[in-house]
């Protein structure tokens, strides 16, 4: 049996219906002004008239901004059940069209965002839930505003100090004891084995000890983090090493190239999809890590100290704008290892296919 998808029209319709007994319902309990109710109306229509057009980047912005708008006239509505269920079809065909239209993939998650939080704000608002439970988005982007300044400290303390210096001497150490121990094959079997230890050292255990030899400052944090991302770094490269094929190897042998002619004309170029793997791998846990790490002593400033510290005074808002700067910073660093990776390696398969499909 075939299915077929419910066209964004008939969604549209659903969701005036519902919008227009929601309000009908609301005039009679509460004081709910005609004008309102009118350019509500006006605003899903057109809307309406927008969704049975052809597809188009303009008429697509047109009607996404149609039904933000008529978002923004509900929210000022007291919360009733038929109007969010009128706001969940508005968000559906929202998203629905624009991802139709010739638009980048960025603006299709950018609007489902920020439905989402738009659904967040009107469901903690409505249902009055406090905020030491879940603060309302505007409440976090309060607190943002107001603690920028601290923010900013706690970014340059943990980001760039803690991780940053730790990632790039964990990743690095991890990259260059994997060529070690691709040339020397005793240090196969003599230090891979106790490189596997770092692995299963637990963070909570490593971050009292760190503090105690490295002090309170950013430079335990880093150790931490150093711990954390020579694994990854060194496994990777590893298994990138060995991952050239059979055939180039003979042709490099039948050429009578070096050793390190091999490695850095075949070797290592093949190994890089796998390095650029734990790199990405190691760019989130690394922020994890020295969050973590700040919970187990701290100077004054960093992420993780300003999480422990504003949930223990019950300044929620505080420590949700601190973990929106932390996944901001990590995604951040995470796209521009992306960005690098499919420069770099441009030739691997993957890759090709992604940039054939686009």
């Amino acid at each position: 049996m075939k299915r077929y998808a419910i066209p964004g029209t008939v969604l549209l319709v659903g969701a005036l219906l519902l919008l227009m007994l929601s309000l009908i319902q609301l005039t009679r309990t509460a004081a709910v002004s005609v004008p309102l109710i009118s350019i509500n109306a006006l605003l899903v229509l057109s809307a309406l008239a927008a969704c049975s057009l052809t597809v188009s980047a303009l008429r697509a912005g047109v009607f996404v901004a149609a039904l933000s708008v008529s978002a923004l006239c509900l929210a000022w509505l007291p919360l009733h059940g038929l109007t969010l269920c009128a706001l969940a079809l508005l968000a559906v065909v929202s998203v629905q069209r624009l991802a139709r239209a010739p638009v980048p993939a960025g603006a299709v998650a950018a609007l489902l965002g920020l439905w989402l939080l738009w659904f967040w704000q009107i469901l903690v608002t409505g249902f009055a839930v406090p905020q030491v439970i879940l603060p309302a988005p505007l409440d976090i982007l309060a607190a943002l505003v107001d603690s920028a300044a601290l923010l900013a400290g706690d970014v340059l303390q943990t980001v760039i100090k803690s991780v940053l210096v730790g990632y790039l001497l964990g990743s690095g150490l991890g990259i260059g004891v994997a060529l070690l121990i691709d040339r020397l094959p005793f240090l196969q079997r003599g230090l891979l084995p106790v490189a596997n230890l770092t692995s299963t050292v637990p963070l909570v255990g490593v971050a009292p000890i760190a503090v105690m030899w490295f002090g309170f400052d950013w430079p335990s944090k880093a150790a931490v983090v150093v711990l954390v991302t020579f694994f990854p770094a060194l496994v990777s490269t590893l298994a990138g090493l060995k991952a050239s094929g059979k055939l180039e190897q003979e042709l490099m042998y039948c050429y009578a190239a070096t050793p390190r002619q091999r490695l850095l004309a075949l070797r290592l170029p093949a190994a890089m999809p796998f390095i650029f793997s734990a790199l990405k791998v190691n760019a989130t846990l690394s922020l994890i890590t020295a969050i973590v790490a700040e919970f187990f002593g701290s100077p004054t400033a960093g992420l993780g100290f300003r999480i422990s510290t504003e949930s223990a005074r019950m300044h929620m808002p505080v420590v949700w704008s601190a973990i929106v700067v932390a996944s901001v910073a990590g995604s951040l660093f995470y796209s521009l290892l992306a960005r690098l990776d499919r420069r770099v390696n441009f030739w691997h398969p993957t890759l090709r296919g992604n940039a054939l499909e686009k």
